[in-house]
């Protein structure tokens, strides 16, 4: 297991990745990695109701040569049979619990299953799976144990709401840690995996993701970035701007009445 690399706040530079133009968005070039090295990694998904995406992402990431972990937070529409039929093994709740305890599920997974570390990504679409090499690339390099991807580079193709939302939360929150990061409301991420369960959330919804940040800041964990597609289209996210600004800014008022 890579030691933890722990310490220091600021802000850490950005990967510069070359960028190409793919259907209207913007893209990086896939590194090529070790198809025995991928096997350290797991790609996590909670996916409520995600049929129309979840087997074409499950393909594309076992193509890379991934273990997909899909985590079907109460679907009604088969998405996790398709999720186990395209090849990813499959956590079932019988009721939706919230993004917040389908992560933590995950954590305890990849650590019971001995992965060095997990990446996470939405299973709507918008994220690209072949990201997912680029953050184990900087992870490799890097030894960063936490990488937050960042859309900022094309933030205009994002939806108005959306765009607004972002900024207020991640200058809240960058307000709080000592460290920054341009994207703190970006699911997809990378993880190390001893160093993801040492925090626990106590948010069930969205706004777990941004008290995991929380958390690992006030351990000194240190925190990257790196650049990811900005894909928006017709996909449907679970993300209700106005009511998960509310549940950010009452989990974020728990955290500084606790401190």
């Amino acid at each position: 297991m890579r030691k933890c690399w722990t310490g220091g706040g600021g802000t850490l530079p950005m990967w510069r990745a070359k960028q190409k133009k793919l259907s209207g968005f913007q893209t990086f070039e896939t590194p090529v990695l070790d198809k025995l090295a991928c096997q350290n990694y797991l790609v996590v998904m909670p996916a409520l109701n995600e049929a129309v995406h979840i087997a074409d992402l499950v393909e594309k990431l076992k193509a890379l040569h991934f273990n997909v972990l899909v985590v079907d937070d109460g679907s009604s529409d088969g998405t996790g049979d398709l999720a186990r039929d395209a090849g990813a093994e499959v956590i079932h709740h019988e009721r939706n619990l919230g993004k917040g305890k389908s992560l933590v599920e995950a954590f305890h997974y990849a650590s019971a299953e001995g992965y060095d570390a997990l990446v996470t990504m939405d299973a709507d679409g918008q994220h690209d799976p072949a990201d997912v090499p680029r953050f184990c690339d900087t992870y490799d390099r890097t030894g960063i144990p936490v990488l937050v991807g960042n859309r900022m580079h094309d933030r205009y193709r994002m939806p108005l709401i959306r765009r607004w939302t972002n900024r207020l939360m991640s200058r809240l929150l960058n307000r709080r840690m000592q460290q920054y990061i341009p994207d703190t409301q970006n699911g997809f991420r990378l993880y190390q995996t001893d160093v993801v369960t040492m925090v626990v959330p106590d948010t069930d919804g969205f706004a777990a993701e941004s008290e995991i940040l929380l958390k690992l800041d006030e351990i000194d964990i240190r925190m990257g970035s790196v650049p990811i597609a900005a894909i928006y289209g017709d996909e449907k996210s679970h993300i209700r701007p106005l009511h998960d600004t509310g549940l950010f800014l009452k989990m974020l008022l728990k955290q500084f009445t606790r401190s």
